[in-house]
């Protein structure tokens, strides 16, 4: 299997659509959701890279991303090599509210994500979960209570959250989505804006995975880098002055991977990103009443376009981006950090065309959990036919 580790010597971590309107990747091969929607799975390009079926139909897997703004659970049962989701859920906890100022998760935030947790846990035992791993991302990694707070999520819920490093979360990520890359030759970036960190991955895309060639995360996401720069001004003049600061930190941040991958920029670049922040802008530009991640997912969008857009949310009141559909209260003060994250990422991986990816650290987790499960199984399954053969000799 293709390396998708990235190297750890990169990791820094400190400061259908219209068709007039955006086409769609022919997604054929696609995981499957009880919902009649479709998810893709790593295509095989050989024999050689073929793992067989996956035996245990009945059994369901969970994966649980606890993120600096999100917390999602999702719960799937294999099928031959793709997986039908069976439930799912996701609320809007701002785990890292304040934590830019004070280095800690503030009881109101942890109670927040305990309460979404505990949903979580109760459909893990309805769904009678087989294996699951639960992950908690910038948040934790950042706050100096995030140990105390894991253990006291184990003990009132009982599910046990692994803190991972930037490097996995980045990994990840890439296993989750890769598969709505649009097809080309040569190196592609895929990132993933959270809402703690950033993370941005050169990769060269392959069967089953991509290998990974370069990375970086930073920690802006839309809610560290929203609270970083303050509260939002009341003049249009200000809101622009608090964007390009916003931008100009990120763009610093990013500025040694910026010219690490220089020499790989070509005509047709390639990008791919997963993150509320495009599903969001995508659904704006396809002036969708409402959220519809069928309409979304796979989806390829003129970078122009959401340049457009970014441009025209920075410099509206949080009053006039909550009417807008698909926006609303609650991404309303942190799309703007959103806008400015990918402007930003525009500017550095100037690409003439962006997927969009809702999809990402929990399929990931995933694939991973049934890869490993799948391997297990075979590995026992072959030692019972040595013994059985050392057992009739």
């Amino acid at each position: 299997m293709a390396d998708i580790n990235p190297p750890d010597r990169r990791e820094q971590t400190r400061r259908r659509a219209p068709a007039d309107k955006g086409k769609r990747r022919d997604d054929r091969n696609g995981q499957k959701s009880s919902s009649g929607d479709t998810n893709g799975s790593p295509q095989r390009v050989s024999r050689n890279w073929r793992r067989p079926p996956h035996k245990s139909f009945k059994q369901a897997y969970a994966a649980i991303d606890l993120g600096t703004n999100n917390c999602r659970l999702l719960i799937a049962r294999p099928e031959d090599e793709n997986f039908v989701v069976i439930d799912a859920f996701s609320r809007v906890v701002r785990l890292g509210e304040g934590l830019a100022q004070t280095g800690r998760l503030s009881d109101k935030a942890m109670d927040r994500a305990l309460g979404a947790l505990k949903v979580c846990s109760d459909k893990l035992r309805k769904r009678n979960v087989h294996l699951a791993r639960s992950v908690a991302t910038e948040a934790c990694r950042r706050a100096t209570n995030g140990e105390a707070f894991i253990e006291k999520v184990r003990q009132e819920t009982g599910i046990v959250l692994d803190i991972i490093s930037a490097q996995e979360e980045a990994r990840l990520a890439v296993l989750g989505c890769h598969i709505l890359l649009e097809d080309g030759i040569g190196p592609a970036i895929i990132f993933d804006i959270g809402g703690g960190s950033t993370e941005l991955v050169l990769i060269e895309p392959g069967a089953p995975v991509p290998r990974i060639l370069d990375w970086q995360s930073v920690p802006w996401g839309v809610v560290s880098l929203s609270e970083t720069v303050g509260e939002e001004p009341g003049d249009p003049e200000g809101r622009l002055r608090r964007y390009n600061e916003m931008k100009q930190l990120v763009l610093d941040s990013f500025s040694e991977f910026s010219e690490r991958i220089a020499s790989h920029h070509a005509p047709e670049q390639r990008l791919l990103g997963t993150s509320g922040t495009v599903t969001t802008l995508a659904s704006v530009h396809l002036g969708l009443p409402q959220y519809d991640r069928k309409a979304v997912d796979g989806l390829i969008v003129p970078s122009k376009s959401m340049r457009e857009i970014s441009q025209r949310l920075s410099g509206m009141s949080p009053r006039e981006r909550s009417e807008l559909d698909c926006i609303g209260s609650d991404r309303a003060d942190l799309v703007v950090a959103g806008c400015a994250i990918l402007e930003a990422i525009l500017d550095i991986w100037p690409a003439s065309r962006l997927g969009v990816a809702d999809r990402g650290i929990r399929e990931g987790i995933l694939r991973s959990l049934m890869a490993a499960d799948a391997e297990g199984m075979e590995a026992q399954a072959a030692l019972r036919r040595l013994k059985q053969n050392g057992a009739d000799s």
